[in-house]
């Protein structure tokens, strides 16, 4: 029987951890030791300790995994009817609803993000199976019109083995919108899950595996990046990669892909501007950018890390933002404060580092700027929410992904100034504005190079949105429609008559 939320939250303060966590990879439909015996530690961000061991995947390890993922290609997964996929997509996302409340408590201990945060990710993981589910026996081709000696027309045929590399900001969330659309197209996949948050992508293959899902289709290696990442992406037998990270690994993600002529979506960094006009409402743009910005303690691509304000409008609304800046606490995930702790003691340290030059450099911080020690959790890795006013629009604290809970303010007079400082960094991944007016959100939209535009409310929209980036920000789009297309392999035929 299930353990309530409030029983599972008391465990896990009290011993730090919980009963049962997986060790082990899950290949073929089952935890399987590494090929050798070496396990690696994940750490609770909220008290700074290591809470639960797993392998150390390598080479030898996602070998098996690959070959467990062809042979279900050419056994039950293969044979399997598009309906009959609907049905075991629809089967995973009731059995993540039964287990819910473990699931979101196992993230926010992995991550360290707030149990809210964590619980609604969950929730996203439900939605995005029934999403796909209902999407798995829609993909089709289309008929071409040759004229009356011809018939032609398209098939989509998935498109084989999925590699899919996920963060550690959005574990399980950013596992489910790969896995759930490859798995609707009809495709195999093998994980690898980044090494700091291991545990939800394992306990998400187990529970597709207890849904009915045939063994061999959904694998999970863990390990690092080194050793079992680099040997996934250059895999020869792996048929598409889908990679979620950083700049610089990206490119070696693609340089590995190149060598076999694999298939690549990449969804990297970004620099998201958060334009508030003086025309907007302003509750409504203070609720968005703080939301925008330190939610999972800005550790999101898409964070609104920058805001881009209106000239008339500045100092009143700084005035108010940093007064609720000032009052948001810091605290372990699990007890729900208004901000939780950074992913890592080295991340944390690149946070601080990028701050105190940016600093040094003259732009005024405003508030924070510092690493904080909460008392209700004096052992985690926490950064105070920090507002930065830059000095210039080319300074590395607008250019720079920081990944942190950093806001950085630039001034405008009108939006034409608005709109050329929010395509002023090499990212294009999301955008974002606050107005009254439609027609200057439409012409922001338009404008702007962005994957995506949100008016109004910063994260608007769900699974059914495509996401996606442009330029350093990455390309391809997973989630709505398209994400599926990112799994599928077009075929077309013509036959006279």
């Amino acid at each position: 029987m299930n353990r309530t939320l409030n029983e599972l939250v008391a465990e896990a303060r009290e011993s730090g951890t919980l009963e049962g966590l997986p060790q082990d990879h899950f290949i073929d439909g089952q935890y399987r030791p590494g090929t050798t015996e070496e396990h690696l530690e994940t750490f609770d961000p909220g008290t700074g300790k290591p809470f639960a061991r797993f392998a150390a995947g390598g080479e030898s390890d996602i070998d098996r995994a690959v070959v467990a993922a062809n042979r279900a290609l050419r056994e039950d997964w293969g044979k399997a009817t598009p309906a009959q996929r609907s049905r075991v997509l629809t089967a995973i996302a009731q059995e993540v609803r039964e287990h819910a409340d473990r699931l979101a408590v196992v993230e926010s201990l992995d991550s360290g993000k707030r149990l809210v945060e964590a619980q609604a990710d969950v929730r996203g993981v439900i939605r995005t199976f029934e999403y796909y589910a209902g999407a798995a026996d829609k993909i089709q081709g289309d008929s071409l019109p040759l004229g009356a000696d011809y018939v032609g027309f398209t098939v989509e045929e998935p498109v084989g083995v999925a590699a899919q590399i996920i963060p550690w900001n959005y574990p399980v969330g950013t596992a489910a919108r790969g896995i759930a659309p490859a798995l609707a197209a009809g495709c195999a996949v093998v994980a690898k899950p980044a090494e700091q948050t291991p545990l939800s992508a394992l306990l998400l293959a187990e529970l597709a595996w207890r849904a009915g899902l045939p063994r061999g289709v959904l694998n999970v290696v863990t390990g690092t990046g080194a050793a079992a990442g680099a040997a996934l992406v250059s895999h020869p037998d792996v048929h598409h990669i889908t990679f979620t990270g950083s700049v610089a690994t990206g490119q070696h993600v693609m340089r590995s892909a190149a060598d076999n002529i694999t298939r690549v979506l990449l969804e990297l960094g970004g620099k998201s501007p958060v334009a508030v006009l003086a025309d907007c409402d302003v509750e409504a743009a203070l609720d968005g950018v703080l939301g925008a910005i330190y939610e999972n303690a800005g550790q999101i691509c898409s964070a609104g890390s920058r805001l881009i304000i209106e000239r008339g409008l500045h100092d009143m609304f700084m005035d108010r933002l940093l007064q609720r800046i000032q009052k948001l606490r810091l605290g372990h995930g699990l007890a729900n404060p208004d901000v939780g702790p950074v992913n890592s003691a080295q991340h944390l340290s690149r946070i601080d580092q990028h701050v105190s030059a940016a600093a040094g450099r003259g732009n005024l911080l405003l508030t924070g700027g510092k690493t904080v020690r909460p008392d209700s959790a004096p052992g985690g890795w926490f950064y105070a929410p920090t507002v930065i006013a830059a000095e210039s629009a080319g300074d590395p604290v607008v250019q720079e992904e920081i990944f942190g809970p950093v806001l950085v303010v630039q001034k405008a007079d009108d939006l034409d100034e608005v709109i050329a400082l929010a395509n002023g960094t090499d990212y294009a991944l999301v955008a974002g504005i606050y107005t009254s007016d439609i027609s200057k959100a439409y012409r922001f939209a338009r404008q702007v190079d962005a994957g995506q535009v949100y008016i109004n409310e910063y994260f608007a929209g769900g699974i059914e949105v495509p996401f996606g980036g442009n330029r350093k920000s990455g390309f391809g789009r997973e989630k709505g429609l398209e994400g599926i297309k990112s799994y599928c392999k077009l075929k077309s035929v013509v036959a006279k008559i």
